[in-house]
């Protein structure tokens, strides 16, 4: 056999296995491809020559890079902007529910379905870790995941590259902290932005008996279990109230976390429990009173994640800085409300449906259009985040762009990140007027028509999704580099507002 079939061998088989984690049949590879079932036989049987092109679109299909050509930092988008968007979209679930009932999962000794789960790089950077220490995962209805642990986690061969990166990795403390008494994690990564302490997550932790050791690259846990009746949370952060929540739901007997977040994904954590057996009271609240079992149970359960509030954030920007009318449907409209009413103040007008209910039984939704505007004035005060029902902190850089073409100085105050505001000046490269006055402070002064440019994402979610969502604003040729941090956290994203009229197109380089 020569190299050339040698490798085609070799690529076919490992397509194969990553379509089946995905849980894919040929025919639904196929459709997704854009090709014949028989082609993508011939593909995994390594009997077909595959171009560069053809390559980064099986590495798109998949969500998974297939040979080192598709490394994240040669992967881009091409847009060409200017264009007006219209249409209907809808609201899939959230990455940051989707990850911490991942992490969750690990408190079921059974089996556990969770429904529509984001195929994002953040998801399956989490399988790889579950999967390492013995979980067993499969996907199937394209979105579901069946979880199954093994009789005993294998936390000594714990995939080190993949927990490296994503933050999400901290919460896994929570739930394995009920099954092990001292184990290793590995250092948590994710978006680069400024210092992020775990002081939150121990000192909620601590008043369950968990020591938490921070050393080069790893975690140390000890655990001495403890049954508070009150924790104090030191800081009101979604993924520390979750590790408490964790803590908390086989610490028996009732126990009240104060200063609790109660922002989206833990909303999906606390109706998670209770799909396990564990009364939790006060959800949506800032304090939550957890009734914990004695020990972990074993069932078979089944949720459904909720809908995505970023998302729909995303997707009302671009409507927004393109002046287009879009309708987003199933919003969380609970976690979107203050968001709203500042774009209003600023002259963006809004339809919206009557409420009606998520399947989780307890999440509100409306479908909202995003009306076209005429100029959009700078408001009055800043625009900075809070613990919800404030405006949420993974909302505030969508301001940006926003206010980037309304007529006046906007104020942009991010107190929670040190280095998120210094990536908001990227976007002068597009033509913005985005001045930094400290680590925390931007002013942005508009009008501003946008202009196109090549730029390469910065190593953050958020800050690299609003340089596309300018880009998409901007007249002509964009090129966005080094997509990876957009890809951690939306799902299909190109294409779904290429189905809107916007022009977008993969690029893979060598």
């Amino acid at each position: 056999m020569d190299n050339m079939s040698t490798n085609n061998a070799k690529i076919g088989s490992l397509i194969s296995q990553i379509r089946q984690q995905r849980g894919l049949t040929q025919a639904e590879f196929a459709k997704r491809l854009g090709t014949s079932q028989s082609a993508v036989n011939r593909m995994e049987q390594g009997k077909q020559n595959l171009s560069l092109e053809t390559i980064g679109r099986i590495s798109d299909a998949l969500g998974r890079n297939i040979v080192n050509i598709n490394t994240s930092s040669s992967i881009g988008f091409v847009i060409n902007g200017g264009r007006e968007l219209s249409g209907t979209v809808s609201m899939k679930s959230s990455k940051n529910g989707a990850v911490a009932l991942l992490a969750g999962s690990l408190l079921n000794k059974g089996t556990t379905i969770l429904e529509q789960v984001p195929k994002i790089e953040e998801v399956y950077r989490l399988i790889e870790v579950l999967e390492s220490i013995g979980v067993s995962i499969k996907w199937f209805n394209d979105n579901d995941l069946e979880i199954k642990p093994p009789a005993k986690l294998q936390l000594d061969k714990i995939d080190v590259d993949a927990a490296k990166k994503t933050r999400s990795i901290i919460m896994f403390i929570g739930s394995i902290m009920h099954l092990e008494k001292g184990f290793n994690l590995p250092y948590a990564g994710g978006c680069h932005l400024g210092k992020r302490t775990i002081a939150a997550h121990e000192y909620a932790l601590e008043q369950f008996g968990v020591n938490i050791e921070t050393v080069t690259g790893k975690y140390i846990v000890s655990v001495k279990k403890t049954l508070p009746k009150e924790v104090v949370m030191y800081e009101t952060g979604d993924t520390a109230t979750n590790n408490a929540l964790f803590a908390a739901a086989y610490s028996e007997g009732p126990t009240v976390i104060r200063m609790a977040a109660s922002n989206y994904m833990v909303q999906d954590v606390c109706l998670f429990l209770q799909k396990l057996g564990v009364k939790v009271e006060g959800i949506g609240t800032s304090t939550v009173t957890v009734h914990g079992l004695a020990n972990p149970v074993n069932k078979r359960v089944k949720y459904r994640v909720a809908e995505d509030p970023l998302e729909a954030m995303l997707f009302i920007t671009a409507s927004i800085v393109t002046n287009s009318e879009v309708t987003l449907q199933r919003c969380p409209i609970d976690f979107l409300l203050r968001e709203l009413l500042v774009l209003e103040k600023m002259g963006v007008s809004f339809k919206k449906s009557e409420p009606y209910t998520a399947h989780n039984g307890f999440t509100r939704l409306v479908d909202i259009t995003v009306l076209k505007h005429g100029q959009l004035v700078a408001p009055p005060e800043k625009i900075h985040p809070m613990p919800y029902p404030g405006i949420n902190i993974d909302h505030l850089p969508f301001f940006v762009p926003i206010a980037a073409i309304a007529k006046g100085e906007t104020l942009i105050h991010d107190w929670v990140f040190e280095d998120r505001a210094l990536y908001y000046t990227e976007l002068n490269k597009l033509g913005a007027n985005v001045r930094l006055l400290d680590p925390h402070r931007v002013t942005v002064d508009g009008p501003t028509a946008f202009k196109s440019a090549e730029v390469i994402c910065p190593p953050a979610l958020r800050p690299a999704t609003i340089i596309m969502l300018s880009m998409l604003a901007a007249p002509g040729q964009s090129v966005l580099r080094n997509i990876y941090s957009i890809n951690r956290g939306y799902e299909a994203l190109a294409t779904r507002l290429s189905e809107l009229g916007a022009d977008i197109k993969t690029l893979h380089d060598l």
